[in-house]
């Protein structure tokens, strides 16, 4: 089976030497390594893909258990190859809820074979959906009396961890995400819905973009998000849609949030959740469709 573990914590030297010894020592073959010093802030990160026998895998959940304890690293171990259940999703919004509403129905009609276990905000303005759905909701504003939606990024991931989420769903969640939770859900556990053609049109306004530069194919980009902001190469799946010249930049934007961005991240979730796609190395790649239980 394959498994991904991922470690962050404070930078100190020889942290990366337990973690590559103990999957050695039990049989693993190392498929791929990543590591990354954040010098200014003093954090280090590091993701190793594995394969290993499944018999092993507790085994291993336990040592690296035991390696967190002994060098402080935040460390995740985790399988995308889910056989015995269905994979368990985080769906995270701000202001828009067509996205969101998209693959709770594809999920409702079988289309998409997961289960949402949370759905979290930094905003109130989804959270019927969550109560119509029956899902539990968690509001992650950091209670700063801000009213910009400035979130808690540590207590994303510490929910994600706690409902042991498979995958963290951007559904047009409109908040950056920290280096630091991008490694530690590192390996294509973290979907991003950008709403434009990438790597065309990153940034907060593509469909601005797109329209002043006089285009007539708009569309949107569901891809694996990496510490790199709309990298552009971790693409799962793109959608467009043509309109007549002369059309307005309001109605572009209406057929693009209601009809085209939905259907894009629909079907990105669910070729990820069929195993069908994998990020290797910052790369996707397609992988052979998981049996699921």
């Amino acid at each position: 089976m394959q498994v991904v573990i991922t470690a962050v914590g404070p930078d100190n030297r020889g942290l990366a030497d337990p973690i590559v010894h103990c999957v050695t020592g039990l049989g693993a073959n190392i498929a791929e390594i990543q590591m990354y010093d954040h010098d200014e802030e003093s954090v280090f990160s590091m993701l190793t893909r594995i394969e290993l026998e499944r018999s092993r895998y507790e085994e291993l959940r336990q040592a690296m258990a035991a390696v967190s304890r002994s060098t402080e690293l935040s460390i995740r171990t985790w399988s995308p190859d889910i056989i015995d259940r269905r994979p368990q999703l985080a769906i995270c919004v701000t202001f828009r809820p067509e996205p969101a509403l998209a693959v709770l129905r594809a999920i409702r009609d079988g289309r998409i074979k997961a289960d949402v276990k949370l759905m979290i905000g930094n905003r109130e303005a989804c959270r019927g959906l969550s109560e119509q759905f029956e899902v539990p909701w968690f509001n992650i504003a950091d209670g700063s009396g801000k009213t910009d939606g400035a979130p808690d990024d540590d207590r994303m991931i510490a929910l994600c961890d706690e409902h042991e989420v498979d995958y963290i769903i951007l559904a047009r969640y409109m908040r950056v995400l920290p280096a630091a939770s991008c490694w530690k859900y590192a390996g294509g556990r973290i979907i991003n819905l950008h709403h434009g053609l990438l790597p065309s049109f990153p940034g907060m306004q593509p469909y601005h973009e797109a329209f002043a530069s006089r285009m007539l194919t708009f569309g949107a980009t569901c891809h694996f998000i990496v510490p790199e902001l709309d990298a552009g190469c971790q693409i799962i799946y793109q959608s467009t849609f043509m309109v007549p010249p002369g059309i307005s930049r309001d109605e572009v934007i209406r057929r693009g949030q209601q009809d085209n961005e939905p259907h894009c991240l629909v079907e990105g979730v669910r070729r990820v959740v069929d195993g069908e796609v994998q990020l290797h190395f910052n790369r996707v790649v397609a992988r052979k469709p998981l049996e699921r239980a």
